[in-house]
């Protein structure tokens, strides 16, 4: 049975394919980098309808959704200029069209004119914003042949042109092939490097497919290429800067009614509020969710007997130290959703995890324990403001629409440019407009006075802390991680004697010193953490990619 479906779904997968009725013969791109912030391509397609058609279409995807170095989600927006077709008839969007739509299509042919047989096509374009600059190397990550062409590509040639006097060193330049998503670098191209041109081509009898794409991934030295920062204007004519003034006063109003909190009193408070977790603490003092909130809750685990955490010392130069998580027991069905899920996500059917083994694989877990976190603080907010919440976004969303090509068509693109950004900075500032409720505001109030004692806490009042629960430290040091104190805390415990928290040992078999404790946690836990947000978008892999993960997605078709 096996064999037949595998039978069908080759044959369904077929007629998917030649439904377009073409087939590219063979194909190739040659890309020019430039130092300036952007590059130029030019694509080659020989082509051969088996049936009469206007001609083709080439779809390339200008908004992509990806995480940054520092685990934060960044929405980037490639821009296309100066698109020549040579010798055919072709419709493309203008800059501002650009700016209304993710998807840029090209569409070339005459509605008047069919064609059959063999075709060739060139497609020229210039790309800019599309090199991720980050703190040790520029990426230039682009698929040459992106998934969606539903044709087969019976051959593939690429062409990278580094800009003059930059060099690549082996393990600089990387070259994905097949599925979306595979992070091996492929073996179905022969490949070169020299005299800064990075080139290659399809083996003999290799043929891409219908969802394959092809990823070219080049790890560029800093400096090399210039970052092209949007220009912020404040100024331009006097009805624009009226009009988006009055916006900012009336989001301003709307917070201060349905979004700002009630006073909360800080009152002195030395524990934190009782039967809330560390994680659920973080997100109502800042009324958001962030990786160190639920990371809080592996100590906090730990020191109610869940588990144990130990620093593996790695020997060698290069070695890296990592963290071994063990489970002792499980936690209790009535546990919260976000706790559970982040708790059986590192363990599933396991009773010890290597943080390292998480790296790359484990921030869906933590982007879904987040959404949950969210979902279970509702109960301290108001629920008006969660309407009056999305009312209002739904407002700025109109807004953006309508003021935009307004403020372009009366006061020229740096008007547009002006109300574009700033509707999009109160679409991340409408975050803001949630109200905690009576319950929530008085919890407020007692996580204020917590952290600040946290701040403040002299040695005498710790001392008599301790002396009526000797284990204070350990019921605290989770809240205070997740506050972004535990340094500051774990200091004033440091002239105690206070013994370290027994379920924390490391590999080396060292006793531990409070002071070697604090220290050798806090690396732990930063190391845990960034790991845990890893994703393939922006690490990992061989060389830090996968096919079909970088920018130039999209694909084409007949018509």
């Amino acid at each position: 049975m096996k064999k037949i479906a595998f039978l069908f779904l080759i044959f369904f997968a077929q007629l998917n394919v030649y439904a377009q009725d073409f087939t590219v013969t063979s194909y190739s791109v040659d890309i020019t980098l430039h130092e300036e912030g952007y590059f130029d391509v030019i694509e080659k397609y020989n082509i051969y309808f088996t049936d009469p058609k206007h001609g083709i279409f080439r779809d390339i995807q200008t908004s992509y959704d990806f995480l940054t170095e520092e685990g934060n989600q960044e929405t980037r927006k490639i821009k296309l200029s100066e698109i020549e077709v040579q010798g055919y008839k072709f419709d493309a969007p203008s800059a501002f069209g650009q700016k209304m739509t993710d998807n840029l299509q090209i569409k070339i042919g005459d509605a008047d004119i069919t064609l059959q047989g063999p075709q060739e096509y060139e497609i020229r374009y210039r790309v800019e914003n599309a090199f991720l600059h980050e703190k040790e190397v520029i990426q230039f990550y682009w698929n040459i042949k992106p998934s969606d062409w539903y044709a087969p590509f019976n051959k593939i040639d690429f062409k990278v042109q580094l800009p003059p006097g930059i060099m690549l060193d082996e393990g600089d330049y990387f070259l994905y092939a097949g599925t979306v998503g595979s992070a091996v670098p492929t073996s179905d191209f022969e490949t070169t490097y020299s005299n800064g041109i990075y080139s290659g081509s399809t083996k003999p009898d290799v043929v891409s497919f219908g969802g394959e794409a092809v990823t070219v991934l080049l790890k560029l030295p800093l400096g090399s290429i210039k970052e092209i920062k949007p220009f912020w204007p404040f100024w331009t004519n006097y009805g624009w800067v009226i009009i988006l003034t009055l916006v900012y006063i009336a989001f301003y109003a709307i917070w201060k009614k349905h979004g700002k909190d009630d006073h909360a009193t800080t009152t002195t408070s030395y524990y934190p509020p009782k039967g809330m977790d560390p994680a659920m603490v973080g997100f109502l003092i800042d009324d958001s969710g962030d990786t160190a909130d639920l990371i809080s809750l592996i100590p906090f685990w730990a020191s109610r007997g869940y588990l144990t955490i130990e620093e593996i010392d790695e020997k060698g130069w290069f070695a890296k130290d990592d963290t071994r998580l063990k489970k002792l027991k499980e936690l209790e069905a009535d546990a919260p959703l976000y706790q559970r899920q982040l708790f059986n996500g590192l363990f599933a059917s396991k009773t010890e995890v290597l943080v390292s083994s998480l790296k790359e694989k484990f921030y869906t877990t933590m982007s879904t324990a987040s959404s949950s976190l969210k979902d279970a603080a509702q109960i301290y907010y108001v629920n008006k403001s969660r309407r009056i919440k999305s009312y209002t976004i739904g407002g700025l969303v109109v807004l953006f629409f309508i003021l935009v090509p307004s403020f372009l068509f009366f006061w020229g693109i740096i008007a547009a440019i002006a109300v574009g950004i700033s509707l999009i900075f109160l679409l991340v500032m409408s975050q803001l407009l949630i109200k905690k409720n009576k319950e929530g505001t008085m919890i407020l109030s007692e996580l204020k006075g917590f952290k600040q004692f946290i701040k403040v806490a002299e040695e005498n009042k710790l001392k008599m802390l301790l002396k009526e629960d000797p284990s204070y430290f350990e019921s605290t040091m989770s809240y205070a991680l997740a506050f972004g104190m535990f340094d500051k805390w774990a200091k004033k415990f440091d002239s105690l004697n206070l013994q370290p928290p027994n379920w924390y040992y490391s590999s080396s078999g060292r006793m531990m010193s409070m002071n070697h404790f604090s220290k050798s946690f806090n690396n732990s836990i930063k190391s845990t953490q960034s790991t845990m947000v890893s994703s393939p978008a922006s690490s990992g892999g061989s060389g830090g990619g996968s096919s079909g993960g970088g920018f130039g997605g999209g694909g084409g078709g007949s018509w």
